[in-house]
């Protein structure tokens, strides 16, 4: 059984907990770009009160090459311990993260990740931005090296064709 907690922002003493010693929990590509901290942060507690897993939301501005710019619910941050993996935990959490998302003003959800979490992100309606995405980094724009993957929270909501830029430091 696993109890849905929030969470401060996600420091050292939850990091520590969470990454249990793991070099590259994102795989590497992520722990090479800076990130942007989350407004609202959730966890997933086992019975004895171990943190399991967390994720963030955050709020963003996104520019297209082509149309105004938008808002987008941007989740991020999303990690199992290494122990729990395999067991549902990720499947539990991210409805949690979309509820929060939901709360925002927005009509769209983004996340980067892995490509081969792609599939496990589809589950949940969340479909592949095809164009290039860039975002900023202490040395400048730079191209987002993840897979880049967006949801609408509204009915009828598209994503606009061409290029996005994620004003600021990604989610």
């Amino acid at each position: 059984m696993v109890r849905v907690v929030e969470l401060d922002p996600v420091s050292e003493p939850y990091w520590d907990e969470l990454i249990a010693g793991e070099r590259e929990p994102f795989g590497g590509e992520g722990e090479q770009l800076s990130w942007r901290d989350k407004t609202r942060n959730i966890g997933l507690r086992d019975e004895d009160g171990h943190l399991l897993a967390a994720g963030g939301v955050v709020l963003a501005e996104v520019c297209p090459t082509e149309g105004p710019p938008f808002r987008v619910a941007g989740l991020g941050g999303l990690i199992v311990t290494r122990r729990a993996r395999g067991h549902g935990i990720a499947r539990t959490l991210v409805p949690h993260l979309l509820a929060a998302a939901g709360e925002l003003a927005v009509e769209r959800a983004m996340i980067f990740c892995r490509a081969e979490l792609m599939p496990f992100y589809e589950q949940f309606d969340f479909r592949q931005v095809r164009a290039p995405v860039w975002a900023d980094q202490p040395q400048g724009p730079v191209r987002m090296p993840l897979a880049t993957m967006w949801k609408p929270l509204r009915e009828g909501v598209e994503l606009p064709d061409g290029e996005l830029r994620i004003v600021g430091e990604p989610f």
